[in-house]
């Protein structure tokens, strides 16, 4: 490991609160800005950063985020010493079958994994947030500071600060005090879930914590508070650029619309900080003399013939002549039949949407569009 710093990221949540786009995938595998999959903004930021070994820890729905994040090419991390691999929930012959209870269970079920590498440093990281982040920079902060514990942080609004886990620090970014999803938060300083460990601290750490019987063996509840609790050096590292945490439809929609805004902090055509992911293998795209395409994101094998305004539309997605898409977020072979009117509106992959229907409203609530409709 060129930095003696292994990854490893938490992919394993359901997503519920994405309905069906999440029924048959995990929440990392679902679509995102015309092109990728929520899971490779981690990944690409673990290959930018020179963190050449990766687990993904998987667990719902995890067979295609199994064989997805298997191809190690697509983020140049298959050369020797590097490579990405799933780690979903084994079964043990002390206890059977058992799943993660918990994002610190999920690093002390793959304590051997991680041993066989026996890195100083182990970077944990959620995998369903959309930002770009040096992990490098973040290490050298914690090497700086002599950091036991780096947290990664971002300031909130107040109001939403309660969804989070809230930190204070003093004037050396040193972390006095941590409340995970306070109802009255004292800072607006918010956990984006990234943490690097000193990995002999974090192990101790979690093999004590798995014999404890009233844990939830959880890193906001249990091992952060047991690194405060103890004198343990804990230092917060302030993130200052696009940060989206995709988790309802709501935000899904808002984080591919942003992509459209000409002021947008996710520069996705930075040469200097790529994100990777799957090359399809379709054809070019093609807009007919008929279409009318305005301030949107088309991909390959798209056929246009109707309107498309501020919209991002997937591969092979079809509009015909004579239909509309304004303000929306079409998905893979979803086609958009003549006549049918489509706003502030998510189709999911492979939908139609009928002959003169209309779905969304100018205003109103994020429609999502998971089946076919006539």
């Amino acid at each position: 490991m060129r930095n003696n710093m292994l990854g490893m990221i938490l992919a394993g949540g359901r997503g519920t609160r994405l309905y069906e786009l999440t029924k048959k995938v995990a929440k990392p595998a679902v679509y995102y800005g015309g092109k990728y999959r929520i899971i490779d903004f981690p990944l690409s930021n673990c290959a930018n950063s020179d963190v050449n070994v990766v687990g993904v820890l998987t667990q719902y729905e995890s067979v295609f985020l199994n064989s997805y994040v298997a191809q190690d090419t697509r983020w140049g991390l298959d050369a020797k010493d590097s490579g990405i691999f799933a780690l979903p929930p084994r079964e043990k012959s002390e206890s059977g079958f058992g799943e993660y209870r918990g994002t610190a269970d999920a690093i002390t079920q793959n304590i051997d994994f991680i041993d066989q590498y026996d890195p100083e440093y182990v970077l944990i990281l959620s995998g369903d947030h959309i930002y770009k982040m040096d992990y490098a920079a973040m290490l050298a902060h914690h090497q700086q500071k002599g950091a036991d514990l780096t947290i990664a942080v971002l300031n909130v609004p107040l109001k939403e600060a309660s969804r989070f886990g809230i930190m204070t620090t003093d004037d050396n970014d040193r972390i006095v005090e941590f409340e995970e999803k306070p109802k009255n938060p004292k800072s607006t300083l918010a956990s984006m879930g990234i943490y690097i460990f000193n990995w002999k601290l974090l192990r101790k750490a979690l093999v004590e914590d798995d014999k404890k019987e009233n844990s939830n063996h959880d890193f906001g509840k249990d091992i952060i508070p047991e690194f405060m609790s103890t004198g343990k050096n804990v230092f917060a590292w302030t993130f200052d650029g696009y940060w989206k945490d995709v988790g309802t439809i709501d935000s899904l929609w808002e984080a591919n619309m942003d992509l459209l805004d000409p002021k947008n902090r996710l520069d996705l055509s930075d040469p200097s900080w790529k994100i990777y992911t799957e090359d399809i293998a379709t054809t070019p795209q093609f807009i007919s003399a008929k279409a009318d395409v305005k301030h949107s994101f088309v991909n390959q094998g798209c056929v246009i013939d109707g309107k498309v305004e501020n919209s991002v539309m997937f591969h092979d997605v079809t509009v015909e002549e004579g239909a509309t898409v304004i303000d929306s977020v079409v998905m893979p072979n979803a086609v958009i039949k003549s006549g049918a009117v489509v706003r502030r509106a998510i189709v999911a992959e492979g939908v139609v949407v009928g002959n003169d229907v209309t779905v969304g409203t100018e205003d109103g609530e994020i429609k999502l569009v998971w089946k076919n409709v006539k």
